[in-house]
């Protein structure tokens, strides 16, 4: 088992024998995977979900690969998330195309499923804090994933195992403003029996232990849309 940790991989692949070795592999690395087979479907399931990783493959039906990869980066909620294009086409020329497009990396059909591996695990280093291990630091706060411990400026602070898991969630993407479904389904993974209150409170015991000693409240609410962790940004609606 890798540092995967349930990371969530989003696979678009149109050829079922892809797909289905796609996915039984990144499970059997331990990521959480979800599929779509073609741009459209792609779109909506990047949309709902929020992978931290998207495996793109370029031919598809209807909307294409490059196409859907100029769509995902249109999208707050899937602008910043990685993408890795699966291909035949090895010319450089395609490998511009491709990149241009905004895929953050490039594999050319046939590949081995160890350099796909390899690939997601250096894609999800630089942009997903902590997954392999190390500390997560955002301003004065720091999380220390081996040990669960969290601090701000240098003192220990006190969570509960859900606001460990809230924090960790909203210091993943500092100033991405996470609606209360989103969060249900990263912290209590769609747990039916809570509901959006559930949130704000776990929310405002997170803020009132990131708020002592007169620290500045890095936790922004925004009316009707969620919250975010934004350290820059002095304002706050209350909704």
């Amino acid at each position: 088992m890798s540092n995967a940790n349930g990371l969530k991989v989003l696979i678009v692949e149109d050829e079922a024998a892809q797909r289905e070795m796609l996915l039984y592999n990144l499970e059997d690395a331990g990521y959480r995977t979800f599929s779509a087979v073609d741009g459209d479907e792609g779109l909506l399931v990047a949309r709902e979900e929020s992978p931290h990783l998207i495996i793109l493959d370029w031919m598809m039906p209807g909307l294409s690969g490059l196409e859907l990869c100029k769509q995902l980066k249109r999208y707050p909620e899937t602008k910043e998330t990685p993408i890795l294009m699966l291909t035949a086409r090895g010319e450089e020329a395609d490998k511009v195309r491709g990149l241009d497009s905004g895929a953050d990396d490039y594999l050319v059909k046939p590949y081995s499923i160890a350099e796909l591996l390899a690939r997601a695990r250096a894609m999800l280093r630089r942009t997903e804090p902590g997954s392999d291990g190390s500390a997560i630091r955002y301003g004065d706060i720091t999380i220390d994933p081996q040990k669960m411990r969290v601090s701000r400026n240098g003192i220990g602070l006190e969570l509960g195992p859900t606001e460990y898991r809230l924090l960790n969630v909203l210091i993943s993407r500092p100033g991405r403003v996470w609606s209360r479904d989103q969060l249900m389904e990263r912290v209590w993974e769609g747990n039916l029996e809570i509901d959006q209150r559930t949130v704000d409170v776990h929310i405002g015991r997170l803020r009132k232990a990131l708020n002592q000693e007169g620290a500045k409240n890095p936790i922004r609410t925004v009316r009707s849309a969620g919250y975010a962790l934004d350290l820059d940004d002095p304002s706050e609606e209350l909704g």
